[in-house]
């Protein structure tokens, strides 16, 4: 079955350009000119996973994603034409998956590649772990990207990345897990991810879960180590 693609950008040539090499690698593909009309289309027909420029009219790219965020984990690459830091950190903290950069030249096989990076490693999780993980309050059900804690789901859900991050930790409570270690299981491919992303991811993740509980504190940082699940 083919696998579905959004793209969400003003730029209509590059919405062209994009569509024309997506559904020759053979994806079918959803087209929106801004975040407004992405939010009503992405509801009624969920993609496997959305490219979402950040600069947009009628609704930016990252209200956009705060707002998908609540409903849906589903893979997000943000293409960005900003080069500083602060907005990747930015993007990562709203929820997105990965980034592209439009300026010093787009590369559309860059982009291509780092989609299918992405669905691979949202289809390995479904793959590879469909039983549920427990561990004192938490509840993590891999085959719908589901994660409860203390018997309530969490408002904000998971991204696939967060997902991933959380049940790497679940598994081996106690265990010291590397930022490396942590980075290969959550991308899975080498994408040019550093360790402050890696902290972006863990900050977010104790956000949502403090959600449901404003003293959880089942994730622990081991400066200089990496993070570990707390067995207390």
């Amino acid at each position: 079955m083919k696998q579905t693609i959004a793209l969400v950008d003003d730029d209509r040539n590059i919405l062209t350009s994009l569509s024309i090499a997506l559904e020759k690698e053979g994806f079918n593909i959803q087209t929106y000119l801004d975040g407004e009309s992405a939010l009503i289309g992405l509801s009624r027909n969920p993609p496997d996973l959305a490219v979402i420029d950040v600069k947009m009219p009628r609704m930016d790219g990252e209200e956009l994603l705060k707002k998908l965020r609540k409903k849906t984990s589903m893979p997000v690459i943000f293409l960005t034409s900003k080069d500083e830091e602060v907005d990747e950190l930015l993007g990562l903290k709203l929820g997105a998956d990965d980034f592209v950069k439009k300026s010093g030249g787009f590369s559309t096989k860059v982009l291509i590649e780092r989609i299918r990076v992405q669905l691979r490693k949202k289809d390995n999780n479904l793959e590879d772990n469909r039983n549920i993980i427990s561990h004192g309050k938490l509840k993590l059900d891999p085959s719908q990207l589901e994660c409860e804690w203390d018997g309530k789901q969490l408002p904000d859900k998971l991204t696939t990345t967060e997902f991933l991050i959380v049940m790497e930790l679940a598994k081996r409570p106690g265990i010291i897990k590397e930022r490396s270690q942590l980075m290969d299981v959550a991308y899975r491919e080498d994408t040019d991810i550093e360790d402050r992303t890696i902290d972006s991811h863990v900050k977010r993740i104790r956000k949502k879960f403090k959600k449901v509980d404003n003293n959880f504190s089942a994730i622990e940082t081991r400066y200089g180590s990496g993070y570990r699940w707390n067995v207390k």
